[in-house]
């Protein structure tokens, strides 16, 4: 019987990454897209096990759509684009700046979820990736945040509208990915000590630590409608 193949889209670093990898120890078949196609050499040179990747923009629709159509029926579908647009308080933020966020994390996510479902197992699913800023009170996040929430909000209605579909989400807190690489080194190692000292396990989050939130989610076969805050408890910090 053929291992369960699982595509991770924006899997070519951090999170992404580190799913695709969890999820080939686990013997699964793996597909990983991504738009830097040098990065996506280099995630391929560093993955073991039935991995391929593919070079797909997933901004581009017909892209999306065309990715999908030549992928054919698989089981899993895990969303992990990102987007650093949106960040600033209300009275200094751009609009603009906001709806381009909007556009590369939500519209990305929706897209591919709705090119993906008919090639998708029926009882398979779909793992979406916002952020902890869904959740969290954190002044100067809200166009970034709105932009993770709308994802967050995708979760439990598509659990009802494509059972037996399996549909979850994780939002992770702050995790050491290239995310943060606009920062200078040693202000990101500030950044990081000062998210550390709020978080309830007094650390930053690995990529280890979410792909093994996203793992649980694509291998339990009874978790639909739910999603994962893997923030190490900053979410609760006053």
């Amino acid at each position: 019987m053929p291992s369960p193949h699982v595509i991770v889209i924006g899997g070519s670093s951090g999170i992404g990454l580190a799913a695709a990898r969890q999820l080939l120890s686990l013997r699964l078949k793996v597909t990983v897209t991504g738009r830097n196609e040098e990065r996506l050499k280099a995630a391929r040179a560093n993955l073991s096990g039935d991995v391929a990747t593919a070079r797909m923009d997933a901004s581009r629709t017909q892209q999306v759509r065309d990715f999908f159509g030549n992928i054919g029926s698989f089981d899993h579908l895990i969303l992990a684009l990102g987007s650093g647009k949106g960040l600033g308080s209300l009275a200094s933020v751009s609009v603009d700046e906001v709806r381009e966020g909007v556009a590369e994390k939500f519209l990305t996510h929706f897209a591919c979820a709705q090119a993906a479902v008919p090639f998708l197992r029926k009882d398979g699913s779909i793992t979406f990736i916002s952020a902890v800023t869904a959740h969290a009170a954190m002044p100067g996040t809200a166009g970034i945040g709105a932009a993770n929430a709308a994802v967050a909000a995708l979760v439990p209605i598509l659990a009802k509208e494509l059972r037996p579909l399996r549909v979850n989400g994780v939002s992770p807190g702050v995790v050491d990915t290239p995310w943060w690489d606009f920062l200078p080194g040693e202000q990101k190692t500030a950044v990081f000590s000062d998210y550390a000292s709020k978080s309830l396990v007094g650390r930053v989050g690995r990529p280890e630590d979410l792909a093994q939130a996203i793992a649980f989610l694509v291998t339990n076969t009874f978790m639909s409608g739910h999603t994962i805050i893997c923030d190490g408890g900053l979410h609760l910090a006053g």
